[in-house]
């Protein structure tokens, strides 16, 4: 449903979308690779940024604009570790997730949860608004996704985000 802005189908499009990239681009480094941070200040871990995307959905697409209680743990999600596996077995629950909390979702209405409102923001946040939100949070962290695999894959790294 909508009342003027992006339809759902089109947010979960892009959504999948970028989920898909993320996927492919992991699977490129392999079991071996998907933890490893490049030996850069402040660099992540493919599978924590993959991780830290299904933090996103989980905020916005939960608690904003589903406004379900949700308790996120933004630290770990930068520190998590695992396998390809894992990490498609992540991203496959945090999808349900995000489609169940956009089953009511009006791109003109306004978000069911809290809002967060930063300076700058259109004066009514809707539910359009923050999907879109998240779409850009994804598609950035696609392109830090690309930086990384291709550091890693240039042999730029560091020990695994665990200590390997």
């Amino acid at each position: 449903m909508t009342t003027g802005g992006i339809d759902r189908a089109t947010v979960q499009w892009y959504v999948d979308t970028a989920l898909a990239k993320m996927l492919s681009r992991a699977d490129e480094l392999g079991d071996d690779l998907v933890s490893v941070r490049p030996d850069l200040e402040g660099a992540n871990s493919v599978f924590a940024i993959v991780t830290h995307c299904c933090g996103v959905l989980e905020r916005w697409g939960g608690e904003v604009v589903a406004g379900r209680t949700i308790n996120r743990d933004r630290a770990a999600e930068l520190a998590a570790t695992g396998t390809i596996a894992q990490l498609e077995e992540r991203v496959a629950a945090q999808r349900r997730r995000w489609l169940d909390d956009l089953r009511g979702y009006d791109a003109g209405a306004q978000p069911a949860g809290p809002d967060h409102r930063d300076e700058g923001d259109p004066e009514v946040i809707t539910q359009g608004f923050v999907v879109l939100h998240v779409i850009e949070e994804l598609f950035q962290h696609l392109g830090h996704i690309d930086l990384t695999v291709d550091l890693l894959r240039a042999g730029v790294h560091g020990p695994s985000s665990d200590g390997r």
